[in-house]
């Protein structure tokens, strides 16, 4: 896996058909081994997926057959399920995606344990010279009201400076690395010079180096990865990765992704204590904060119905 993977490898691969008795996705089939790009060097592709809607179907009735006539019936009872909260139905399908992405990137990733994951390895092989660079736009302050978040896009001086120190950081990291390695294909091996251990040489590299992996995880656990990382306050490159997959996952499996966006991403969650609030303001009580809702949650809920509130 050096530079994604080799193009004649991939058309040889999408060049390959297989007949089969299992269930197939037209939209799915159309874009296998496709490599779709992220960010400046990176990619996701659909290597392999098993099941449909209808999967889900199948395994909340446990039937044999691809479930009712009735696309109507399917899709109703797939929305109780996600309404419902239940899970074990969507686990029955799953998907293999190999994903190129910078290692700061993969280490947010991670975070989502309920997966296969087999990455590359830069005890075996040397990591490609790919460092991830932002764009512009992309560069901001620390936001003063949020510890993980972007505040206001630096000026042009400012960004062009903090680019020229994250693009020479890079640079230098990974001809350090190489130097290291002592590599023959390097400008500066030296034949005279024993070379580190490839574990060792790669702990300085910078965090904006690429790295990539396949990753394989079930539909329940999939949405719970969209459910944060495609939401509008997620890190912008992992976002970038997950609104992807997302459009992915769109086509594999349209009635449950519906389902999920009206249920889960687009939904509105109360605690008891705002849905009693609701249910006063319903019979004409004025909206006034209880005293073991804070202020901050106050202003929260606020937000959700766009009123305001005292």
């Amino acid at each position: 896996m050096t530079r994604g993977t080799p193009k004649a490898e991939i058309t040889a691969a999408r060049a390959h058909i297989s007949e089969t008795r299992r269930p197939t996705v037209a939209a799915l089939e159309a874009i296998l081994q496709t490599e779709h790009r992220v960010l400046d060097h990176g990619f996701v592709r659909v290597i392999d997926y098993m099941g449909d809607d209808a999967a889900v179907v199948q395994a909340a009735r446990v039937s044999y057959g691809r479930g009712t006539k009735k696309i109507s019936e399917d899709r109703a009872l797939i929305r109780y399920l996600m309404r419902h909260w239940h899970s074990t139905p969507f686990e029955m399908c799953e998907i293999k995606l190999h994903a190129k992405l910078p290692i700061f990137v993969a280490r947010q990733w991670v975070r989502h344990r309920t997966a296969n994951i087999n990455e590359y390895s830069a005890r075996y092989s040397i990591l490609d010279r790919e460092f991830y660079t932002p764009a512009p736009a992309q560069l901001a302050s620390q936001a003063t009201t949020n510890r993980q978040g972007r505040g206001a896009v630096l000026d042009d001086e400012q960004a062009a400076h903090v680019l020229h120190l994250l693009r020479d950081d890079a640079e230098r990291s990974y001809a350090t690395y190489r130097r290291l390695l002592n590599d023959p294909d390097d400008p500066d091996h030296d034949a005279d010079r024993t070379g580190l251990t490839r574990e060792l040489a790669r702990i300085g590299l910078s965090l904006s180096t690429y790295t990539q992996w396949y990753w394989k995880t079930d539909l329940h656990n999939l949405f719970g990865f969209l459910r944060l990382r495609a939401d509008p306050h997620a890190q912008f490159e992992i976002r970038a990765y997950a609104e992807l997959i997302w459009d992915i996952v769109r086509q594999w499996v349209p009635a449950s992704c519906e389902a999920f966006e009206d249920y889960r991403m687009n939904a509105v969650s109360l605690s008891a204590a705002e849905a009693d609030v609701v249910r006063q303001a319903l019979t004409g009580t004025a909206m006034t904060r209880p005293r073991n809702i804070s202020p901050r949650e106050w202003s929260e809920f606020s937000a959700r119905f766009g009123i305001i509130a005292t």
